[in-house]
């Protein structure tokens, strides 16, 4: 019997900036079906790894695989199995939500008949049918954040990345997206990266990664991260920076 596949994975992964180093020697992989959560404090590294493994900039040293394409030699077959919501909005304010998303379909050149079908069924799935036609500037922010999960899922990738997504949302709309991304990691396969400085956004994940000052330091079940049995000092420290003044029990 074979086990999950491996949907994303990258090794060695070097970044420096003005002889600063990002990250040094951060390696991971994703799983189908695996929701896992990338935790670490402001400053640890996580928008940098993000922009390694969507290709936006080339690692020092190290590679990324998406669905066993290298982001190096073969960008445009890596980047067709990713899906990417990033911290920062990127959509048209001034254009109406459907406008954004065909947008995006041409890009990938997905036929308008078939575009149209799976915008709808996204907008439904995300209960933005009533929104189709709204300018995006009119939008709260949780439905932006909705919007831009719907264009991220339309050129059906297997691994979606997910940079800070909920910056600026509140409680409810936070949780509804988690629970979206779980439900897709349990019914279409998908692997997906949360990326996060909050501790409880991490704990509906499968897995946990911490990175910090740019390195990977655990990788595993959060509530074995919670415990601190092994590094009790700096897992002390951590939570502190996560989560201060919070009961982390």
């Amino acid at each position: 019997m074979t086990g999950p596949q491996t949907l994303l994975s990258a090794t060695g992964l070097h970044k420096s900036y003005g002889g600063k180093p990002a990250l040094k020697d951060v390696g991971i992989t994703l799983q189908a079906g695996e929701m896992v959560a990338l935790l670490g404090p402001n400053g640890a590294g996580k928008s940098t790894l993000l922009q390694l493994l969507t290709g936006l900039f080339s690692p020092d040293k190290g590679e990324v695989k998406v669905l066993g394409h290298d982001m190096r030699r073969e960008p445009a077959r890596a980047l067709a199995g990713l899906g990417v919501v990033f911290q920062q909005m990127a959509l048209d304010l001034d254009l109406t939500v459907r406008a954004n998303l065909l947008f995006h379909t041409d890009l990938h050149g997905i036929p308008r008949r078939l575009a149209r079908q799976r915008i709808e069924h996204h907008l439904q799935t995300l209960g933005l049918s009533v929104q189709a036609g709204a300018v995006v500037q009119t939008l709260w922010g949780g439905n932006r954040r909705k919007v831009e999960l719907v264009r991220a899922l339309l050129h059906e990738p297997r691994v979606l990345l997910m940079d800070e997504a909920t910056v600026g949302l509140d409680p409810a709309s936070r949780q509804q997206l988690l629970t979206t991304m779980q439900t897709l990691c349990l019914n279409r396969g998908m692997a997906v990266l949360w990326a996060t400085h909050l501790i409880e956004e991490a704990r509906g994940a499968d897995r946990l990664l911490l990175l910090h000052q740019g390195q990977m330091r655990f990788d595993g079940p959060i509530d074995t991260f919670m415990a601190g049995a092994t590094e009790p000092d700096f897992h002390a420290e951590v939570l502190r920076q996560l989560a201060p003044g919070q009961a982390l029990a």
